[in-house]
């Protein structure tokens, strides 16, 4: 039976545009879990956000909206700018 590698991120908060070092930490984690794959191991990855923190509650409070509402809308919003990026870049 092949071993099993854990791995896992942090768990984000949705309150706040993503920066380089979430990203950074995804990517790397990502690499460490298919370098176990190509060892033949079973790997469990484990990622995520927090969208039900207080934070968020208290960030949706203060715009006056729901907090899933919200969420969505800033994940949309990093989405698009994350799109027209990569077009600048080519």
């Amino acid at each position: 039976m092949p071993k099993t590698y854990f791995i896992t991120t942090a768990i984000d908060y949705t309150n706040s545009p993503p920066h380089v070092g979430h990203a950074y930490e995804k990517v790397l984690a990502d690499v460490i879990a298919r370098y176990h794959r190509l060892k033949g191991e079973k790997v469990f990855f484990l990622t995520g956000v927090d969208q039900h923190g207080q934070k968020v509650q208290q960030s949706a409070a203060k715009a006056g909206v729901p907090p899933a509402e919200r969420h969505h809308a800033k994940v949309y919003r990093s989405l698009e700018k994350a799109g027209r990026e990569v077009r600048r870049l080519g």
